[in-house]
């Protein structure tokens, strides 16, 4: 498949994708608002064209452990998921986290406590970027705020989980999920053969090797001072990341005394809001996560020192905010607006607030 350009759903961007990233299994299991993901793949029958499985499980915590199969053996495998869902997936995600297997999450997430709203929400932010299950582990985190970014995601999210041996998460919401645009579809990348695995992935479980040796892989270690070992080791890693991997995006940033932080669909609104706020005269710039872990602390850090203030724009109750505060460490006032519900806060909402700020 050459690359083209199509109109489409931001879920149905993510299947595309994952067909064509030559992405190997796909394990999920309905819920709004990101069913279409698993629609689509089903629809589109990858299985008779590149050999990609796709596989409704019977529940969650079913799909989330067959990902943990696919992933011990290198395979490209995938799950998608919505708030609720990704709760049950929670125990499975840190399993693959304490046994280093790359893997790639889809969240498209809804409002909640609890089965709350099929409306949009940015409330998943403290279960994914703090990590979400229990123990000591970070899941690499992307937020895109496009269709086109939704596709260009799933590859970048697959390269980084497996460079890391780390499991990825796209975390979206059902704005994004449910929008409409073009996007330009990557051309078609081959599976990788067994052969390519055993080199690449050495540790991957594929059957006993030449050596009649098999790769034993777990997250259980019972010596206390070897756990401690692996968890020293994983904290090394998630500083690498860090170091290497923080992704944003600056918009007319350079001469700002005051700005926006938003990611996913509230960094769209917030475009506009810095458009109106820069007719009337307010030297406004926006300030984009793209990782929203590894968080870019150290630039919002830099900005610190030269900006009066910021205004973080979420759907939720106030929780990036809490991550942008430590980053300035108390140089500059930190302000949020956000609405809850499924609510989505109007340009108009976000400029009074802005306003309230500059006073």
């Amino acid at each position: 498949m050459a690359e083209e350009v199509k109109f489409m759903k931001g879920n149905e961007a993510i299947a595309h994708a994952a067909i064509r990233y030559g992405a190997d299994g796909y394990f999920g299991y309905p819920i709004t608002p990101q069913s279409e993901i698993m629609e689509t793949l089903m629809d589109e029958r990858p299985w008779e064209t590149t050999g990609m499985v796709v596989l409704q499980a019977e529940s969650e915590v079913a799909a989330i452990n067959m990902v943990y199969g696919g992933a011990a053996c290198g395979k490209r495998v995938m799950t998608s998921s919505s708030s609720p869902g990704i709760s049950l997936k929670q125990e499975g995600i840190s399993y693959m986290a304490g046994a280093e297997l790359p893997a790639l999450i889809v969240n498209v997430s809804r409002g909640g406590p609890g089965l709350g709203t099929i409306q949009p929400s940015q409330a998943d932010y403290f279960q994914t970027v703090k990590g979400g299950g229990h123990g000591d582990y970070r899941l690499i985190t992307l937020a895109p705020n496009s269709v086109q970014e939704m596709a260009d995601h799933v590859a970048l999210g697959f390269d980084l989980a497996f460079k890391y041996n780390n499991p990825a998460m796209i975390l979206t919401d059902g704005v994004i999920g449910q929008m409409m645009e073009k996007v330009v579809l990557p051309p078609q990348r081959p599976r990788k053969t067994e052969e390519e695995i055993r080199r690449e992935q050495p540790w991957a479980t594929l059957g006993k090797t030449k050596d009649r040796k098999r790769n034993i892989i777990t997250s259980l270690e019972l010596d206390p001072s070897i756990m401690e070992e692996n968890n020293i080791r994983f904290q090394a890693k998630y500083r690498r990341i860090e170091e290497n991997e923080v992704l944003y995006e600056e918009t007319l940033c350079e001469d700002a005394e005051y700005l926006i932080v938003a990611f996913g669909s509230q960094a769209r609104i917030s475009q506009k809001v810095v458009e109106m706020a820069r007719e009337e005269g307010i030297k406004v710039g926006l300030f984009r996560p793209i990782t929203l872990w590894p968080f870019p602390k150290k630039q919002l850090f830099e900005y610190s020192k030269k900006i009066k203030g910021i205004l973080t724009v979420e759907l939720n109750a106030g929780q990036m905010v809490e991550d942008v505060r430590l980053a300035v460490e108390c140089r500059i006032p930190v302000e949020y607006y956000g609405r809850l519900g499924g609510i989505v806060p109007t340009p108009d909402e976000v400029l009074v607030e802005l306003k309230k700020l500059v006073k």
